[in-house]
């Protein structure tokens, strides 16, 4: 993500020099919206008109004429935003999400009139802190600020939009709560960009290697614990379905490890991240058409590594250590043939009769791995793992596994916070019944028939009685609902449920 200068101050909007001001109004019925003194009279004019009533989804956007000053002071533009009627301010999440929202028109405005410099006028809502109304529309507005034009060489122009350099959050009391907030913003809107960028880059450009280079970075930058095991310390471990995916690569394998410890007596969460850095399917070769999309098939990797930037900087009193097996999946002479038979970690066999089920099998031996080395009171893996959850939840919700009523509760409520909704679905034994085999301990697909859940039940033999959640992010990675500080291609799901996630941590009870 670009560097954009967000500052917090308590002198009045219109004494700020920039390209753009904007102000906020609350709808009220049949009555004009409620809004600052200074644009009260543009406002008034505007719902006169029947063009602004102060919905949370308005916008109105205003030219001083030439030569004139007004009590918004010489601005060059005025854009007011609705934030809906009094009653829905209070519904906490579906507020939040209002400002992320019209934090991403504010960006979108931004690029559409070239703006450099923006001045924000916060609102004060009663029974709301300041810190949460900052932080939720920094998160907007940085996260609709988002562009990758990293490839972009002969075809970028000198007048292409940069983005915005600098952003002043005007309140009049409380700049100091203000100014937590949108650090808080600047850190998850910031991780949730870098995981962005992974995940555009392309297959030939974020591999294996790429995971381990960036963790060592976040290692040295922070004093983090990072370890890369490659291929000899897999076969000596006897992680049989990482090294099965990679058999037909030219690339090796690499499991990243990165810790996070505040030094004190404190619970352990476990993040793996599927980290399939292009999936062509294997030798179940996936049909052409689309395939270059498998370039995202590591956003869950992107987003564990990216959440552990925000965890670095914040220094929660928990500890946490992110875990990436990363691969590609490609056919070759060497490659995983369907039907061959491998060995996990664990010692559980598996029948491979789909090598495009593939992510089930690296995550299964980071899973074993993971929990053997760190004991972790509980564990989280995020996986773009199964079509079958867009067939059920399209692209609005992230699926979810748990064995644990208490994880799936903090889950879902982090998931609400940040934006990116998730639904539990069930696990029994009648879906793990789906998995067994014939000739091994299990096999690697259990049709197409609940598809998600079974997917999830091939992780589950590798938990053991470790509280444990899985989130299938096929859905949502990428092309998830339509938002203005969400763009087309990864939208960087996961980042900032984890990041809530830990912000909000209590003291983990092993009875749940």
């Amino acid at each position: 993500m670009k560097d954009t200068r967000l500052s917090i101050t308590e002198k009045p909007v219109d004494t700020l020099d920039s390209d753009l001001v904007v102000y906020f109004a609350t709808q009220r019925k049949e009555m004009p919206p409620l809004c600052d003194t200074a644009v009260k009279a543009l406002v008034k004019n505007a719902h006169a008109l029947g063009d602004f009533t102060g919905k949370a989804d308005e916008t109105l956007l205003y030219y001083p004429l030439a030569g004139t000053r007004t009590d918004s002071a010489g601005a060059r533009r005025i854009l007011i935003l609705g934030l809906g009627t009094a009653d829905t301010l209070q519904l906490a999440p579906e507020f939040f999400e209002t400002l992320r929202k019209q934090g991403g028109n504010i960006a979108k405005t931004c690029e559409k009139t070239k703006t450099g410099t923006l001045a924000v006028c916060l609102p004060q809502i009663s029974g709301i802190s300041v810190e949460k109304i900052a932080e939720a529309l920094a998160e907007g507005i940085l996260l609709g600020d988002y562009r990758f034009s990293k490839y972009k060489q002969t075809t970028r122009k000198k007048t292409d939009y940069p983005g915005i350099a600098s952003i002043w959050f005007s309140c009049d009391k409380g700049a100091p709560s203000a100014r937590k907030g949108a650090k808080k913003a600047m850190n998850a809107a910031d991780a949730a960009c870098k995981a962005r960028d992974m995940a555009n880059e392309p297959g030939n450009g974020w591999t294996s290697e790429a995971f381990a280079d960036y963790a060592g970075s976040l290692a040295d930058t922070h004093g983090l614990t990072c370890t890369c095991l490659g291929k000899k310390e897999m076969e000596n471990l006897g992680m049989g379905g990482i090294l099965g995916v990679n058999q037909g690569s030219t690339t090796p394998p690499c499991l990243v490890i990165l810790e996070y410890n505040p030094g004190k007596k404190a619970d352990t969460l476990l993040l793996v991240g599927k980290g399939l850095t292009f999936d062509t399917g294997g030798i179940s070769i996936k049909p052409a058409a689309g395939m270059e999309e498998m370039k995202y098939d590591m956003c869950g990797g992107a987003a564990v590594l990216a959440a552990m930037a925000a965890v670095a900087m914040e220094k929660p009193r928990l500890r946490v250590v992110a875990m990436i097996p990363a691969t590609d999946n490609m056919p070759s002479g060497s490659a995983l043939k369907p039907g061959d038979i491998i060995t996990h970690v664990n010692q559980v066999t598996s029948e491979v009769v789909n090598t495009d089920a593939e992510g089930r099998l690296i995550l299964a031996d980071a899973l074993a791995h993971g929990i053997k080395t760190f004991q972790p009171d509980c564990v989280v893996d995020i996986a773009t793992l199964t079509g079958a959850v867009i067939i059920g939840l399209g692209h609005h919700y992230t699926g979810m596994v748990s064995n644990s009523d208490d994880l799936a509760r903090r889950l879902e409520s982090a998931g609400q916070e940040a934006g990116e909704p998730v639904w539990r679905l069930p696990l029994n034994k009648d879906y793990i019944k789906q998995i067994e085999s014939k000739v091994a301990d299990i096999k690697n697909t259990g049709g197409k028939a609940g598809g998600t859940i079974t997917a999830a039940a091939y992780l589950s033999k590798f938990v053991g009685d470790s509280p444990w959640a899985h989130l299938d992010i096929a859905g949502t990675a990428w092309d998830f609902t339509e938002k203005s500080y969400i763009p087309k291609g990864p939208s960087g799901t996961g980042v900032r449920t984890f990041i809530q996630l830990i912000r909000s941590w209590k003291k983990w009870k092993p009875d749940g």
